[in-house]
């Protein structure tokens, strides 16, 4: 491009820098037409962390060995009269909008039209009693179908569906179930091989663990939970042998028998009770561990039941001030309260006021360590027993008998007051019994170390510090004897409704 030559230096430098921008904007816009390129965007903020490591791969590998079980049981009705004002034509009569109509429809279990049409609640024909059915969970064990749940889930019960991760329903056996540890296994029939769980050695499960539960919570399906090992060795009142492993995984209702798995697909426990004030889940759940399960599911497996050692006491914990009054250091063992007359321990020499310290080797630290100990033997063992007995330990030997399906309960007669006494500074009034044997406890004073521990009127005051007492003067004797040995407390044997308790009282009282 050429400027005329009469124009000004300085004017033709200003109109050529004009002309070049515009060419350069020209260009600019030109390319963007051309090409269609958008404008470049700020990227989204993202934070480059650390990912915590999640359950998905043990989920993936362990849900299908975790199946449903659905229990039906059949609950016959108590009499006719009382069932056939919520059945019959009495029903069918009421309005649909009546307000009773819903009321009666749902006492009765019906819960749609098609369930009007089902045998009526109150027939007496066998075919037409009310089936109820419940969930629970559980899994498999081995390859060839054999599963464990809990005995609550399958109590009363009388056909077995187990649902597996994949919806098929298949139809199961009860194999065994034992009430006191509150285990039961089933079998599902099949030629096809089923994914399997281990246990895990619980032993080296620590607080803190990571656990993940699961089961199929309120019929929802398999459904996962993830929590820590929140306590070892609970005791929840649910029977003997209880030593439960808490965790705050969430579990509620239908999760009972399912299991609660370690970060390598293993079972640590089997999830049977929670702790709920309102119903639901409050982060308080409790798991049987897998050793006690393993021991009994091998047992239900080979036998249908299990088979546990009996040593034939009774028990109680060992008390600083029972120890006291005994000369033991320390409060572990097991307080023997009584020895029954068919029972091993009584043969061999066991009697009431023996503390249990050790038994085939094992340290007895508590009541429940022994229960599970003995328990946990075959019938026919032969064992040593390790016992405090007169301020110094002995060992007896003995062999165990087979634990028996009711509780045996030694007996003891009923006092009468005869020869009234008075043991004022241990706050006790007491009188002779009938029979001779112990004294009755007629009075106790509210403010005494007596009442603080329980005793009350009527118990039997049958022995103290192993010597037997059925008077005054046997007291006297005891308290002196128990005063030069330098004991803090004296060791009372009380009877109370044909159950024996020791209570231990300061010394400085009497």
């Amino acid at each position: 491009m050429k400027t005329p030559s009469n124009i000004p230096s300085r004017t033709r430098a200003r109109l050529l820098a004009a002309v070049a921008s515009v060419a350069i904007a020209g260009s600019i816009g030109l390319g963007a037409a051309v090409t269609g390129t958008a404008p470049v965007l700020a990227e989204a903020v993202r934070v480059e962390a650390p990912q915590a490591p999640g359950f998905a791969n043990v989920v993936e590998k362990v849900s299908p060995a975790v199946v449903s079980v659905r229990v039906k049981s059949r609950i016959e009705p108590a009499s006719d009269d009382g069932a056939q004002m919520f059945g019959g034509d009495g029903l069918e009569n009421l309005p649909r909008d009546h307000p009773l109509y819903r009321f009666f429809r749902e006492f009765r279990g019906d819960r749609n039209d098609q369930d009007r049409k089902a045998p009526r609640f109150g027939r007496r024909d066998r075919d037409h009693d009310r089936r109820v059915t419940s969930q629970g969970s559980g899994f498999f064990i081995s390859e060839d179908g054999y599963l464990v749940t809990n005995n609550h889930v399958v109590e009363n019960g009388t056909a077995f569906t187990v649902v597996t991760d994949d919806g098929k329903e298949l139809d199961a056996k009860l194999v065994g179930a034992d009430p006191r540890t509150d285990l039961a296994v089933l079998k599902v029939d099949g030629d096809q091989k089923f994914t399997y769980v281990a246990f895990a050695d619980d032993a080296t499960v620590r607080v803190g663990d990571w656990v993940v539960a699961v089961g199929n919570p309120f019929g929802l399906g398999g459904t996962v939970t993830a929590g820590i090992v929140s306590a070892r060795g609970r005791d929840i009142g649910a029977g003997p042998y209880d030593d439960f492993i808490q965790i705050d995984a969430a579990v509620n209702r239908g999760n009972s028998g399912g299991p609660a798995f370690n970060l390598n697909g293993e079972v640590v426990g089997i999830n049977t009770a929670i702790f709920s004030p309102s119903g639901g889940n409050v982060g308080i759940a409790f798991a049987i561990p897998a050793s006690t399960a393993q021991e009994v599911v091998n047992d239900l497996m080979k036998d249908g039941t299990v088979s546990r050692g009996w040593l034939g006491v009774e028990i109680q914990p060992v008390t600083q001030d029972i120890a006291d009054s005994i000369g033991l250091e320390g409060t572990k063992g097991a307080l023997v309260s009584n020895a029954q007359d068919d029972g091993p321990g009584k043969k061999a020499g066991i009697k009431a006021g023996d503390v249990i310290t050790s038994v085939d080797g094992k340290e007895v630290t508590s009541p429940k360590e022994l229960a599970r100990l003995i328990g946990a033997m075959q019938p026919g063992k032969a064992i040593d027993v390790v016992l405090w007995r007169g301020g110094k330990s002995e060992t007896l030997s003995l062999t165990l008998g087979e634990l028996p399906g009711g509780d045996k309960q030694a007996s003891a007669s009923q006092p009468g007051p005869v020869e009234p006494g008075t043991l004022e500074d241990m706050g006790l009034t007491v009188t002779r019994a009938e029979d001779g044997k112990g004294l009755v406890v007629t009075d106790v004073d509210p403010g005494s170390d007596a009442a603080d521990r329980g005793i009350q009127a009527g118990d039997v005051i049958t022995s103290i510090n192993s010597m037997e007492v059925n008077g005054t003067q046997d007291v006297e004797k005891a308290l002196a004897e128990a005063s030069k040995a330098g004991r803090k407390a004296v060791l009372f044997q009380i009877t109370r409704d044909s159950n024996n308790r020791f209570v231990a009282l300061p010394l400085a009282q009497g």
